[in-house]
């Protein structure tokens, strides 16, 4: 039988545990021998102690996968089968800045979202760029599986400015709605399929199977009356109106009250904010919990708390993924990777997050059409944000950030906007080397 090499990107990561969780559970139908572990020289604290940890898990397990760290990502990468990238360019300090920046100027702070969530994007864009680089030399049939967020906004970087294709966005949030799904259906997840489509942290759930059976309007009707909620543990749990639910015709994503909960998420966000606390402060207070766990000699498992980090279920959906790639399953899943005319008021080429046939050549998206009418504006308008972030991120010129800037639909504003991008572009000024000359422009004016 096959056996592969791994190599996860971002191995200091507390999301770590769940892929060795995710690798041991599935040890049977996916041999890893070799699990490679790499990260850069800032994060070689957290490497080490992640290290150990999952040779305890591995050894616990009694499975004859190989554990390797290194800060050497050349070094890793070669004859790679499967490349997963899960990293922070500027860690949960650049997520503060991310979200308090924003929230400074009366606008929503949020790391994959509005203003917070382009600068994210303009960080990581060039870095995965780099390591593709790498991957084009040292492993050029592997499997690129990034959790790394904007995960959309990344893939569409990908996809349409360089000659990778072997590359897939993967979410924990579509695995958590079909878990939440199959908890109000009071069925076995595996009996349960939600069709999806949409854009990352855009989906929309447009059909839900049961058995093979469609009951969307019963899930509907139980999340209208019932109160319902399929959330994640990283965003506030506003209701739904019946009404809305209704009319939408559809099941939302939590991510979705960033949009039709504006105003309500914006304040609840503003309280929190003049008392100093923003998501990003409440996950460095997690991550310090759990790193002070994970270095007990006597733990061989993944802790609970991890799950209040907000990576439940990462496991399942980036280990499934490769799982099928690996033995050519044929199952569906949900990804993100190119349209090709499966939602049909997207371009082809575009980066969707979209239900897909998973084979051994990568994933084939669903035809899905249109989206409900409720769906279309708001995702065509995130799509145009996310094309001229990618065009920013490459140009590096003022004019192409500020315009994808005002372009969000949470920010919406050009004189909100340039005074949210000047902020950000000097705070981030260490991580985005491509505009340098923006950033010095800056700084020069009287």
């Amino acid at each position: 039988m096959k056996t592969y090499k791994i190599v996860t990107i971002g191995g200091g990561s507390s999301y770590t545990p769940e892929l060795i969780e995710g690798f041991i559970k599935r040890y049977a139908e996916l041999p890893v021998r070799e699990l490679w572990l790499v990260d850069i020289e800032e994060g070689k604290e957290k490497l080490n102690i992640i290290t150990k940890l999952a040779e305890r898990m591995v050894k616990k397990a009694g499975i004859p996968m190989k554990i390797y760290s290194t800060l050497n990502r050349r070094e890793a990468l070669k004859d790679a089968d499967f490349v997963t990238t899960q990293f922070r360019v500027g860690g949960l300090h650049a997520r503060s800045l991310d979200e308090s920046i924003p929230l400074s100027h009366g606008l929503i702070g949020q790391e994959t979202n509005g203003a917070g969530g382009m600068f994210k994007a303009l960080r990581t864009i060039p870095v995965i760029f780099d390591i593709l680089k790498d991957c084009k030399e040292l492993c050029p049939n592997a499997f690129v599986v990034n959790f790394t967020n904007p995960a959309g906004l990344v893939t569409e970087a990908v996809l349409n400015h360089t000659s990778w294709e072997r590359f897939i966005g993967v979410c924990n949030l579509p695995y958590g709605m079909e878990v939440g799904v199959s908890k109000i259906l009071e069925a076995e997840k595996s009996r349960v399929r939600v069709h999806m489509a949409g854009l990352n942290h855009m989906v929309f759930g447009l059909d839900v199977f049961l058995d093979g059976v469609s009951v969307k309007r019963d899930v509907l009707e139980k999340m209208a009356t019932e109160s319902e909620s399929l959330n994640m543990k990283n965003i506030m749990d506003l209701p739904w109106s019946p009404e809305f639910l209704r009319g939408l015709d559809a099941i939302p994503c939590a991510y979705h009250r960033y949009y039709f909960q504006k105003d309500q998420m914006l304040s609840h966000m503003l309280e929190d904010f003049k008392t100093g606390e923003t998501r990003a402060s409440q996950v460095m207070a997690v991550e310090e919990d759990l790193f002070k766990k994970y270095q007990d000699e006597d733990l061989a498992d993944k802790p609970k708390e991890l799950e209040l980090r907000g990576g439940a279920f990462y496991s399942d959906a980036a280990v499934n993924l490769i799982s099928s790639i690996a033995n050519d399953k044929r199952d569906i899943q949900v990804v993100n990777t190119r349209n090709k005319g499966a939602i049909a008021s997207l371009p082809f080429d575009s980066a969707v997050e979209v239900s897909s046939i998973i084979t051994k050549d990568g994933p084939v998206p669903l035809a899905t059409g249109l989206l409900p009418a409720a769906a279309e504006g708001i995702v065509q308008q995130l799509k145009s944000f996310e094309r001229l972030t990618v065009k920013a991120a490459l140009s590096g010129k003022y004019e192409d950030a500020y315009v994808a800037m005002v372009t969000n639909p949470l920010v919406q504003s050009e004189h909100l906007g340039r005074k949210v991008l000047d902020d950000l572009l000097l705070a981030h000024e260490k991580h985005l080397p491509a505009f340098k000359e923006t950033i010095d422009t800056l700084r020069n004016r009287p």
